[in-house]
């Protein structure tokens, strides 16, 4: 019921200027009757509910409301009807429908109606009255071709628009999936990054204690079991560690002297460290936190992995407005290629540094006078983090 009315509601303007036609041809009709104005009075009713019918379809089917004025027009012209000025109203309607609605046969149909009534209203009226008619049905039919030409125009437009709009909408999808692609990379290498520093500390700890059970004395069963269980405790601290940096959503809160106690867990792998720590230590936020341990965590690895085992490490923090975190230890020989070139760990570094604003140096000294083939090298790696106060 609401589809059929609907249906029947979008014909409410038609119908309007269909019954205003119908009773302004009804009035005509009296008053030519009454001052017996047209001798065949008769004809007058076709001709009014044919032209209301007409002006009706105009909008809808134009082409139909076109055929159906000609069809009035042959029979005025059989019947000798008169032409009343309620037919104006086809100038008004159809013609203007015709330009306006219409397809390209009715477009053309419809101007050339225009000379077609024009020429006989001439002859039967008057030159004055012809060019009166074909100035109207001729203004009429522009005027449905130019609101046609604009509503193309229009609609394109909005065409147009709404396309712009979908690629507006789909530049932004693509733009985000490059940004969440870019972060899942981020953090992928990020993850790997936490792995390898991870994993190459905590082999490089376990290879130097059990380099070290090497020298211990058969007989001294202690010492070895000693050796033994420290392996296994930083076994099992290792994993635990692995284990963080793989479930972890986001970096955990800092905890005091973690740095301090990185010193001391590279220590008991039995490499003869030095600390020294000046300033006041004051807590990190988590980001920087984490920056700090784990570069210094890559420098105790480096030194241990390519380090001389008969000279001491030296590991030098000091606070300032600054964190400069420092390492120092002797290379000698086949040792010497990977922190002569760089290796990964030293990019890795470097990039975690600079994430957060601070930087990396790296030097290489050999004694002058040293003439050996093989030099000894004192490989000096010093960070610089930026101190930031932890927010309450």
């Amino acid at each position: 019921m609401s589809a059929i009315r609907a249906g029947w509601r979008v014909w409410i303007p038609e119908g309007a200027a269909a019954l205003v036609v119908l009773i302004a041809g009804a009035v005509e009709a009296l008053i030519s009757a009454h001052y017996d104005i047209f001798p065949n009075r008769g004809t007058i009713v076709p001709i009014v509910a044919g032209t209301a019918v007409a002006v009706g379809l105009g909008r809808r089917w134009p082409g139909v409301a076109l055929a159906l004025a000609w069809l009035i027009g042959g029979y005025q012209v059989v019947m000798s009807a008169p032409v009343l000025l309620v037919q104006l109203a086809l100038a008004a309607a159809v013609v203007y429908g015709t330009s306006r609605w219409g397809s390209t046969v009715t477009m053309v149909a419809g101007i050339g109606s225009v000379p077609a009534v024009a020429v006989p209203v001439a002859v039967s009226v008057g030159r004055y009255g012809g060019v009166f008619v074909a100035a109207l049905f001729g203004v009429s039919w522009m005027a449905g071709l130019a609101l046609r030409r604009l509503s193309d125009r229009a609609a394109q437009s909005v065409v147009s628009q709404r396309a712009a709009e979908e690629d507006a909408a789909r530049a932004h999808r693509d733009s985000e999936q490059a940004k969440e692609i870019a972060r899942l990379r981020e953090e992928q290498a990020q993850l790997a990054r936490d792995v390898h520093d991870v994993v190459g500390h905590s082999l490089a700890v376990i290879l130097a204690q059990a380099e070290s059970a090497q020298f211990v004395d058969n007989a001294d069963t202690s010492a070895l079991r000693l050796s033994m269980t420290n392996i296994a405790n930083l076994a099992r601290s290792s994993l635990q560690d692995v284990r963080q940096v793989l479930t972890s959503t986001k970096p955990s809160d800092p905890v005091p002297g973690e740095l301090r106690n990185l010193v001391e867990r590279a220590r008991a792998s039995g490499h003869e460290i030095t600390f020294d720590e000046t300033g006041t230590a004051r807590p990190l936020p988590p980001e920087l936190a984490t920056v700090a341990y784990r570069v210094l965590q890559e420098m105790l690895t480096n030194a241990m992995r390519h380090g001389s085992r008969d000279t001491p490490i030296a590991v030098g923090l000091r606070w300032a407005e600054e964190l400069r975190i420092e390492t120092v230890n002797t290379i000698t020989g086949e040792n010497d290629t990977e922190t002569r070139h760089g290796g990964h760990g030293l990019a890795g570094m470097r990039r975690r540094l600079e994430s957060v604003g601070g930087r990396l140096d790296i030097r290489r000294q050999i004694p002058e006078n040293v003439h050996d083939e093989v030099p000894a090298a004192t490989f000096t790696a010093t960070a610089w983090v930026p101190v930031r106060t932890l927010s309450p």
